[in-house]
């Protein structure tokens, strides 16, 4: 099938779609793809027809049907294929520019060398816990150059995106960050926020029969994978919601090129590190040779010098508004040392410190307030957890985290809607 369809942005002279017929691949696909041998290519390829219109609804539903059903929605290689191909038809970015943007300003330390930096969970774990990781990319941001990709909520009262709308006292309004505004985002503040309707605008076009099938399909495990700033990211900390994804998603972002991640998974079958026990940790170490390995390993709040807290004091399940309050605390430092939700963050965001290799550093330059003095014990996976603590209390307490956020909201602000 891969040699036959024609590829996802062709189109006719009357600029109408062309529609694409995916009968042979549909009837191969069920009941047993891998008699039929079809290959994640040929899935990719499909689905790039999504985003440009040229599948019809009908077939587009039992695509989604068929990978769900036979679980091919959830392997690595198709996971790898079907990324590549929604970020291919994602909005296009100049990355030239971009990328000098990136180096020029790169703050390199450890062994994190100035790249952009993403935390991202892919939902569905049912415990409407705080936000953690849009609120640890914030924090992250202070020492790290974010690029967090996210969207308003499907499976909770509070997404990223309606988190960071309803900021106070101002918002963000992120559908002002666009390809064309990316890289004077960067030149301003560490953290940029890519709102996924504004850089995947052909999602459009599968989002009411997504809802109509009425179970999680392929795009539920594709948003986390398909940051369109792939080619610049550095580090990636991904949180999944089963356990049995863990490895499947360590080896779909190998397959993809990363060489620095950490995929975790709380033992409560939660998308984040878990504040309340034991978390499942794969990480993509690049050895001396080039060759990424997948390390596994668990990890406590005590690794992190950090209590325990049950999960019910951390899931309010509050509306953006509330959770955006929450956030305003924190950043403003206003919370107690020892509350549950800071901690959770804190754990979190610590995580992705020692993920990009910054804590490795022996020696600490942050400013104001930072004592210099680094914490070098190591734990599971042989990561500096508490000196990402450390750093990420320093973050809050400096006023550092606060300012990040403030120069976010100037930029985009400074834009106007094109």
């Amino acid at each position: 099938m891969s040699g036959t369809l024609p590829q996802p942005n062709s189109i006719s002279a009357q600029d109408e779609p062309v529609v694409v017929d995916i009968r042979p691949l549909l009837q191969r696909l069920w009941p047993d793809p891998g008699a039929s041998q079809v290959t994640a290519k040929e899935i990719a390829d499909a689905i790039g027809l999504i985003f440009t219109n040229q599948l019809s609804p009908v077939q587009t539903g039992s695509l989604l049907t068929a990978l769900h059903f036979t679980g091919w929605d959830r392997r690595a290689d198709v996971l790898a294929e079907a990324s590549a191909a929604m970020r291919a038809a994602s909005a296009p970015i100049d990355f030239k520019v971009l990328n000098e943007v990136v180096q020029r300003k790169a703050r390199k330390e450890g062994r994190y060398y100035g790249g952009l930096c993403d935390i991202v969970g892919t939902g569905g774990d049912s415990h409407n816990t705080f936000n953690i990781s849009t609120t640890s990319s914030i924090l992250a941001s202070t020492l790290l150059r974010m690029g967090k990709h996210g969207n308003r909520a499907s499976t909770s009262k509070s997404g990223s995106a309606d988190l960071l709308m309803c900021m106070t006292p101002r918002s963000a309004p992120l559908a002002r960050i666009t390809p064309r505004t990316i890289a004077e985002v960067y030149e301003k503040t560490n953290y940029a926020f890519l709102f996924a309707p504004v850089f995947h605008p052909g999602m459009k076009y599968v989002a009411p029969i997504r809802k109509e099938l009425g179970w999680r399909t392929i795009f539920n495990l594709l948003g986390p994978l398909s940051n369109p700033l792939h080619d610049a990211i550095e580090v990636r900390m991904l949180g999944v919601a089963r356990d049995d994804m863990g490895p499947i998603f360590a080896e779909a972002l190998r397959l993809a090129g990363c060489t620095k991640g950490l995929i975790v998974c709380g033992a409560e079958q939660l998308d984040e590190i878990s504040c309340a026990g034991e978390s499942l940790c794969w990480q993509l170490v690049q050895s001396p040779d080039g060759v990424v390995e997948v390390e596994h390993f668990r990890l406590t709040p005590e690794d992190f010098g950090l209590s325990r807290h049950p999960l019910n004091t951390v899931s309010p399940g509050k509306e953006p508004h509330q959770n955006a309050e929450i956030l305003r605390k924190i950043l403003a430092n206003e919370m107690p040392d020892d509350d549950p939700i800071l901690e959770f963050v804190l754990i979190n965001t610590a995580a992705l410190f020692v993920t990009s290799g910054i804590c490795d550093a022996d020696t600490s330059n942050m400013a104001p307030g930072d004592d210099g003095k680094v914490i070098t014990e190591r734990g599971p996976g042989n990561g500096r957890w508490k000196e990402g603590v450390r750093r990420a209390r320093w973050a809050i307490k400096s006023g550092e985290a606060w300012k990040e956020w403030e120069s976010f909201v100037d930029v985009t602000n400074s834009f106007t809607m094109s």
